[in-house]
């Protein structure tokens, strides 16, 4: 796709996001209800085999659903920065690319101001372990300072940040057993992400071009890692405190599980072949890390992503 290309679909996404704003607090009237919000099919531990009490069940769900949107707040908000250093750098202030960052970062706040209602009315219990980690913390700044000033990066992270979360909440909200606020929250957020998706695959060869030797090979062998970590702390450790279960061993055994890691694999499929579509990876060379995260072998036919 040439640059004047990227543009005018760019201009398309502007003009659509004008037409469409949809403001949570006025547009999504209701409250998350007090039992259940997930079923049980959905629940991270579903495929243990655990014994647990309908009162267990209920918890856990409310528990999982605020880890899911607490990460969500936060990683946004490394998009969000990532974003605004695009635009503090720009070249020409006026270019539509920097226009819909102005759009995608007033619908993110958006939704972060929902995820955190959300939070807020579910009261959730559970600490997360790694925010005591001195090393997680200097990883995780590491890690952000990286994202934020290499922009192939920020751009692979923010059709990953869209893709995972899409599916777990088109899994929840097209589930009859889904609280009905809950479900509301998950058709809303998945409405905007589709764009998100679009202006961030529009994005990719233009920043691929530019990228540098080491920006290439971390998004070749480093990057699938960090999106596996992302997956499977969206429910930390302790979340399954909170019911009485030991946090790391549970946390360990759901990430094993093959229905978790079939969600994995589906989610992040489609993050490999934007990387395919826009030259980053070859079908006929996908790297390691890559195929251990969607579940694809070294050659992959474009078709089944």
């Amino acid at each position: 796709m040439t640059s004047s290309a990227v543009a005018d679909r760019v201009d398309r996404l502007n003009r659509v996001s004008a037409k469409r704003v949809i403001d949570p607090d006025v547009d999504l009237v209701g409250n998350v209800g007090a039992g259940q919000l997930i079923p049980d099919d959905l629940l991270s531990v579903h495929g243990l085999g655990l014994d647990l009490t309908r009162e267990q069940r209920a918890k856990l769900s409310r528990e999982e659903v605020a880890s899911m949107f607490d990460n969500g707040i936060r990683f946004e908000a490394i998009l969000e920065a990532g974003f605004a250093l695009r635009v503090a750098q720009a070249d020409d202030i006026t270019d539509p690319r920097i226009t819909y960052l102005f759009h995608e970062m007033g619908e993110e706040t958006r939704h972060q101001r929902l995820f955190q209602r959300v939070i807020r009315e579910i009261g959730p219990t559970a600490r997360n372990p790694l925010a005591a980690s001195v090393l997680i913390r200097w990883l995780d700044r590491v890690g952000t300072r990286w994202i934020l000033n290499h922009p192939a990066t920020l751009y692979t992270m923010v059709i990953s940040g869209e893709e995972i979360p899409d599916l777990l909440q088109k899994l929840a909200s097209e589930h009859p057993g889904t609280d009905p606020f809950l479900a509301a929250v998950n058709r809303y957020h998945r409405q905007e992400e589709a764009r998100h998706l679009s202006f961030a695959r529009s994005m990719l060869p233009e920043v691929w071009a530019k990228a540098g030797r080491a920006e290439r090979w971390g998004i070749h062998h480093v990057v699938p890692a960090a999106i596996r970590q992302m997956y499977e702390f969206l429910v930390h450790p302790g979340v399954y405190e909170t019911i009485g279960l030991e946090g790391w061993p549970t946390w360990k055994a759901v990430n094993r599980l093959p229905e978790r890691i079939a969600i994995r694999e589906q989610a992040t499929r489609p993050i490999l072949g934007a990387l395919i579509d826009a030259g980053m990876i070859s079908p006929r060379r996908v790297p390691k890390g890559w195929q251990r995260l969607c579940g694809v072998g070294p050659r992959v036919d474009r078709a089944q992503l």
